[in-house]
């Protein structure tokens, strides 16, 4: 080789370069233009793109349920507080000529302790029932042992029919 030869090749190698180096410079220069139009974006199979929709869609969806259910949760919780949420039965024989535990005595309160019980005196001739209010535990009318039973049950609890009650105890 003569040094006209390896000249001409060093120049056509210098011109090579020159251009790759400005192509490359291009190319970053409209690769950052892109992502900042965040219009770049590589290429994903169609079925790939559409199974992310559908994920941002549900999620999005998900995200409106919680804070809708945020939003209610408090007045739900107030309300559920005077709902009646303890209960307690006794079941009795209140008189020694009827069998069978017919009468009781149910307490119904909600989570105050507060609420009102139930009672059913049943006997052969008639059965009576008396209602009485109870607030926090304790009602301002006497209470008869079974009708105060129910109200330990509940607050206990509600052991609904567990134990029955004897006259006198």
């Amino acid at each position: 080789m003569t040094v006209d030869s390896l000249t001409v090749i060093a120049v056509a190698a210098l011109v090579v370069a020159a251009l790759a180096l400005w192509l490359a410079i291009w190319l970053v220069l409209r690769t950052r233009r892109l992502s900042r139009l965040s219009g770049f974006r590589p290429e994903m199979p169609a079925e790939v793109q559409t199974r992310l929709d559908n994920e941002i869609a549900r999620v999005d969806r998900l995200s409106t349920q919680v804070q809708d259910i945020a939003t209610r949760l408090p007045i739900v919780e107030r309300q559920s507080s005077a709902a009646v949420q303890r209960v307690g039965i006794v079941r009795y024989n209140p008189f020694a000529d009827t069998g069978g535990q017919q009468s009781f005595a149910v307490a119904l309160l909600d989570s105050r302790g507060s609420g009102f019980v139930i009672s059913s005196l049943h006997s052969r001739q008639a059965t009576r029932i008396y209602l009485k209010q109870v607030a926090a535990g304790k009602s301002d009318t006497p209470l008869s042992d079974e009708e105060s039973e129910a109200i330990r049950r509940a607050l206990a609890g509600g052991q609904a029919l567990a134990g029955e009650v004897s006259p006198g105890s």
